[in-house]
């Protein structure tokens, strides 16, 4: 799958979040929501789930066990748009705090080797006084 180069934030929208997306619809249909009712809690088609569902779209990546455990617990919680907002956010986080996103990153992004959050400060952190602000 690593054939161009894609900064972290691009491998969130384009492979990260429709496979949320796509495990939180999975989630929501286990638990009893019908397809139209999925669809308007995630602000999307109906269409779109019954592919989620199905597996043929947001499937490019999987999850470790940690994040469809997490993902498990939000489905429930999401009712609306400002729900869905804050527990993506909170999905978002652990996929970066459990380093997720790096594994993911690599598997689809021809980055350097030596690549670390740490180096690239990917995670936000302490100003080093290195970078100035242009306006």
């Amino acid at each position: 799958m690593v054939n161009q180069f894609l900064h972290p934030q691009e491998i969130e929208v384009f492979y990260i979040i429709p496979a949320l997306r796509r495990q939180l619809a999975i989630e929501m249909k286990k638990n009893g929501l019908k397809q139209k009712r999925i669809a308007e809690i995630l602000l999307i088609e109906d269409a779109t789930v019954s592919q989620y569902i199905k597996k043929k779209r947001g499937n490019k990546i999987l999850f470790d066990e940690i994040v469809v455990k997490e993902v498990e617990k939000s489905a429930p919680l999401i009712k609306d748009k400002l729900s869905l907002l804050q527990e993506m956010q909170r999905l978002l986080r652990v996929i970066k705090e459990t380093r997720e996103i790096c594994k993911i990153h690599k598997q689809i992004s021809n980055i350097p080797h030596e690549c670390a959050p740490e180096l690239i400060n990917c995670f936000g952190g302490n100003y080093n006084g290195n970078a100035r602000l242009r306006y």
